[in-house]
Protein backbone atom coordinates (compact mmCIF):
# COMPACT_ATOMS: atom_id res chain seq x y z
CA UNK A 1 0.00 0.00 0.00
CA UNK A 2 1.35 3.72 -0.95
CA UNK A 3 0.62 6.85 1.37
CA UNK A 4 -1.93 8.02 -1.79
CA UNK A 5 -3.82 5.01 -1.62
CA UNK A 6 -3.89 5.00 2.08
CA UNK A 7 -5.48 8.52 2.03
CA UNK A 8 -7.77 7.49 -0.46
CA UNK A 9 -8.86 5.11 1.63
CA UNK A 10 -9.29 6.90 4.52
CA UNK A 11 -11.17 9.56 2.95
CA UNK A 12 -13.97 7.11 2.75
CA UNK A 13 -14.19 6.28 6.54
CA UNK A 14 -14.88 3.01 5.47
CA UNK A 15 -13.07 0.76 8.68
CA UNK A 16 -9.17 0.25 8.83
CA UNK A 17 -9.63 -3.43 8.79
CA UNK A 18 -7.38 -5.39 6.60
CA UNK A 19 -3.91 -6.74 7.40
CA UNK A 20 -2.70 -4.72 4.29
CA UNK A 21 -3.73 -1.32 6.23
CA UNK A 22 -2.61 -2.53 9.41
CA UNK A 23 0.85 -3.80 7.79
CA UNK A 24 1.14 0.18 6.42
CA UNK A 25 -0.07 1.50 9.72
CA UNK A 26 2.48 -0.21 11.53
CA UNK A 27 5.57 1.03 9.62
CA UNK A 28 3.90 4.09 9.55
CA UNK A 29 3.98 4.23 13.38
CA UNK A 30 7.50 3.35 13.29
CA UNK A 31 8.97 5.88 11.09
CA UNK A 32 7.32 7.87 12.80
CA UNK A 33 8.66 7.03 16.24
CA UNK A 34 11.88 7.23 14.80
CA UNK A 35 11.82 10.63 13.64
CA UNK A 36 10.27 11.95 16.66
CA UNK A 37 11.95 10.66 19.43
CA UNK A 38 15.30 12.29 17.50
CA UNK A 39 13.03 15.33 17.81
CA UNK A 40 12.13 14.51 21.12
CA UNK A 41 15.73 13.96 22.66
CA UNK A 42 16.97 16.88 23.09
CA UNK A 43 17.03 20.65 22.51
CA UNK A 44 17.12 22.14 18.83
CA UNK A 45 16.50 25.51 17.67
CA UNK A 46 12.95 26.34 16.05
CA UNK A 47 15.02 25.75 12.47
CA UNK A 48 16.07 22.25 13.69
CA UNK A 49 12.85 21.87 15.07
CA UNK A 50 10.84 22.28 11.77
CA UNK A 51 13.47 20.27 9.79
CA UNK A 52 12.49 16.95 11.73
CA UNK A 53 8.34 17.79 11.57
CA UNK A 54 9.06 18.44 7.73
CA UNK A 55 10.65 14.81 7.57
CA UNK A 56 8.00 13.75 9.78
CA UNK A 57 5.02 15.50 7.63
CA UNK A 58 6.22 14.73 4.49
CA UNK A 59 7.02 18.32 3.16
CA UNK A 60 8.65 21.81 3.77
CA UNK A 61 6.76 23.11 6.77
CA UNK A 62 6.03 26.86 6.98
CA UNK A 63 8.99 28.68 8.15
CA UNK A 64 6.82 30.63 10.69
CA UNK A 65 5.43 27.21 12.15
CA UNK A 66 6.67 27.21 16.30
CA UNK A 67 6.34 23.93 17.96
CA UNK A 68 7.75 23.32 21.84
CA UNK A 69 8.98 19.96 21.99
CA UNK A 70 8.02 17.09 23.12
CA UNK A 71 5.70 16.54 20.05
CA UNK A 72 4.20 13.03 19.53
CA UNK A 73 2.39 11.67 16.55
CA UNK A 74 1.63 8.13 15.21
CA UNK A 75 1.73 8.58 11.56
CA UNK A 76 2.98 12.30 10.41
CA UNK A 77 2.06 11.65 7.17
CA UNK A 78 -1.35 13.43 7.33
CA UNK A 79 -1.11 16.45 8.88
CA UNK A 80 -1.39 20.02 7.23
CA UNK A 81 -0.18 23.03 8.96
CA UNK A 82 -1.23 26.87 7.83
CA UNK A 83 1.23 29.88 8.19
CA UNK A 84 1.84 31.30 11.65
CA UNK A 85 0.78 28.33 13.66
CA UNK A 86 2.28 27.87 17.38
CA UNK A 87 2.14 24.61 19.21
CA UNK A 88 2.77 23.95 23.09
CA UNK A 89 4.42 21.38 24.40
CA UNK A 90 3.25 17.26 24.73
CA UNK A 91 0.91 17.63 22.19
CA UNK A 92 -0.01 14.31 20.35
CA UNK A 93 -1.77 13.94 16.92
CA UNK A 94 -3.48 11.10 15.71
CA UNK A 95 -2.90 12.03 12.13
CA UNK A 96 -4.32 8.45 10.54
CA UNK A 97 -7.58 10.19 9.68
CA UNK A 98 -6.22 13.93 8.61
CA UNK A 99 -5.36 16.74 11.04
CA UNK A 100 -5.73 20.43 9.36
CA UNK A 101 -4.70 23.29 11.14
CA UNK A 102 -5.57 26.88 9.69
CA UNK A 103 -3.47 29.71 9.50
CA UNK A 104 -3.07 31.38 12.85
CA UNK A 105 -4.01 28.50 15.28
CA UNK A 106 -2.70 28.82 18.81
CA UNK A 107 -2.22 24.93 20.20
CA UNK A 108 -2.22 25.07 24.30
CA UNK A 109 0.29 22.31 26.43
CA UNK A 110 -1.16 18.55 26.04
CA UNK A 111 -3.47 18.88 23.05
CA UNK A 112 -4.68 15.59 21.81
CA UNK A 113 -6.56 15.33 18.03
CA UNK A 114 -7.86 11.63 17.74
CA UNK A 115 -8.54 11.49 14.06
CA UNK A 116 -9.60 7.46 15.14
CA UNK A 117 -12.79 5.95 16.81
CA UNK A 118 -13.65 2.50 17.18
CA UNK A 119 -16.70 0.35 16.31
CA UNK A 120 -18.65 0.25 19.94
CA UNK A 121 -20.47 -2.91 19.45
CA UNK A 122 -18.02 -5.19 20.88
CA UNK A 123 -17.74 -7.40 17.64
CA UNK A 124 -16.55 -4.00 15.99
CA UNK A 125 -14.41 -2.77 18.44
CA UNK A 126 -11.27 -3.21 17.59
CA UNK A 127 -11.86 -1.97 13.78
CA UNK A 128 -10.86 1.80 13.68
CA UNK A 129 -12.97 4.52 11.61
CA UNK A 130 -10.62 7.39 10.37
CA UNK A 131 -12.65 10.79 9.98
CA UNK A 132 -10.69 14.29 9.68
CA UNK A 133 -10.17 16.76 12.34
CA UNK A 134 -9.99 20.73 10.70
CA UNK A 135 -9.14 23.38 12.07
CA UNK A 136 -10.38 27.19 10.47
CA UNK A 137 -8.10 30.06 10.76
CA UNK A 138 -7.19 31.76 13.98
CA UNK A 139 -8.56 28.54 16.62
CA UNK A 140 -7.15 28.72 20.08
CA UNK A 141 -6.80 25.28 21.28
CA UNK A 142 -6.84 25.61 25.49
CA UNK A 143 -4.23 23.33 26.99
CA UNK A 144 -5.43 19.36 27.95
CA UNK A 145 -8.09 19.54 25.50
CA UNK A 146 -9.36 16.69 23.24
CA UNK A 147 -10.29 16.97 19.50
CA UNK A 148 -12.14 13.98 18.12
CA UNK A 149 -12.74 12.25 15.09
CA UNK A 150 -14.77 14.10 12.11
CA UNK A 151 -14.85 17.54 14.12
CA UNK A 152 -14.44 20.91 12.12
CA UNK A 153 -13.31 24.31 14.28
CA UNK A 154 -14.46 28.00 12.45
CA UNK A 155 -12.55 29.99 11.97
CA UNK A 156 -11.67 32.50 15.37
CA UNK A 157 -13.02 29.82 17.95
CA UNK A 158 -11.48 29.08 21.13
CA UNK A 159 -11.70 25.94 22.92
CA UNK A 160 -11.11 26.22 26.71
CA UNK A 161 -8.68 24.23 28.41
CA UNK A 162 -9.49 21.20 29.45
CA UNK A 163 -12.60 20.19 26.31
CA UNK A 164 -13.76 17.49 25.15
CA UNK A 165 -14.61 18.63 21.80
CA UNK A 166 -16.72 15.92 20.05
CA UNK A 167 -19.00 18.00 17.54
CA UNK A 168 -17.94 20.63 15.07
CA UNK A 169 -17.93 24.36 16.65
CA UNK A 170 -18.96 27.59 14.66
CA UNK A 171 -16.83 30.16 13.80
CA UNK A 172 -16.20 33.14 16.39
CA UNK A 173 -17.67 31.17 19.64
CA UNK A 174 -15.84 29.96 22.86
CA UNK A 175 -16.83 26.36 24.03
CA UNK A 176 -15.60 24.94 27.08
CA UNK A 177 -16.59 21.59 28.96
CA UNK A 178 -17.12 17.81 28.61
CA UNK A 179 -18.65 17.53 25.96
CA UNK A 180 -17.92 20.63 24.87
CA UNK A 181 -20.61 22.98 24.59
CA UNK A 182 -20.76 26.83 23.29
CA UNK A 183 -20.34 29.05 26.42
CA UNK A 184 -20.48 32.59 24.65
CA UNK A 185 -20.11 34.36 20.41
CA UNK A 186 -17.15 36.64 20.27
Amino acid sequence: MTLEEFKDFVRTGKPLDTEDIHIFMDEMSDAARRITFRLNAAYHTQAEVRKFLSELFGYDVPSSLRVFPPFYTDFGKNIIIGENVFINACCHFQDHGGVVIGDGCQIGHNVVFATLNHGLSPEDRRHTYPAPIVLGKNVWVGSNSTILQGVTIGDNAVIGAGAVVTKSVPANVVVGGVPAKIIKKI
